[in-house]
């Protein structure tokens, strides 16, 4: 700290510390559990006990969502991560943001649904890119893709059921 006077005043003038620069920031990455529960421990070994599990999380939404179940070993639920809020007919989705909770919370496997608010669950064009994409980096990953579903208040289309066609 140096000191200056002028006029009989001190100024006090605070010398910067010296920076490291090598120093990296450190951070650190967590997935923080949300207290709202999917209510099953049961296994989803088809695409109807996952389509159960999953549609309530879709009731009442006037636009599409996107979401990630995140499986263990024996295909019981370790946790749900909605991936992305669209509009009423699309839903941006990015491999780096489905991946990121699924690594977080050690999933073995796992399931990704979205809704479809016209009604129809026909997946689109985009859908299938989507699911094809999400299939390979899963691969590269070990993250094994079970299913995508697309789901409207009553029915379902499932990817693996229709054994994952243009995907």
């Amino acid at each position: 700290m140096a000191i200056h006077g002028s006029q009989g005043s001190v100024n006090l003038i605070r010398q910067p510390k010296p920076r490291n620069e090598y120093a990296v920031p450190r951070y650190r990455v967590t997935l923080v559990r949300d207290n709202r529960a999917v209510p099953s421990s049961l296994p989803l070994n088809t695409s109807v006990a996952a389509a159960a599990i999953l549609r309530p999380l879709f009731a009442g939404l006037d636009r599409e969502q996107f979401l990630v179940c995140g499986l263990d070993a024996k295909h019981a639920i370790i946790g749900v991560n909605i991936v992305s809020i669209g509009s009423l007919t699309l839903a941006i989705v990015h491999p780096r943001e489905v991946f990121k909770p699924l690594i977080l919370m050690n999933a073995v496997v796992w399931i990704c649904g979205h809704n479809h608010p016209s009604g129809d669950p026909s997946p689109s064009q985009e859908d299938r890119v989507l699911t094809s994409r999400l299939r390979q980096g899963a691969e590269l990953l070990g993250i094994t893709l079970l299913d995508h579903l697309v789901l409207t208040d009553e029915r379902c289309y499932s990817f693996a059921d229709q054994g994952w066609p243009g995907a």
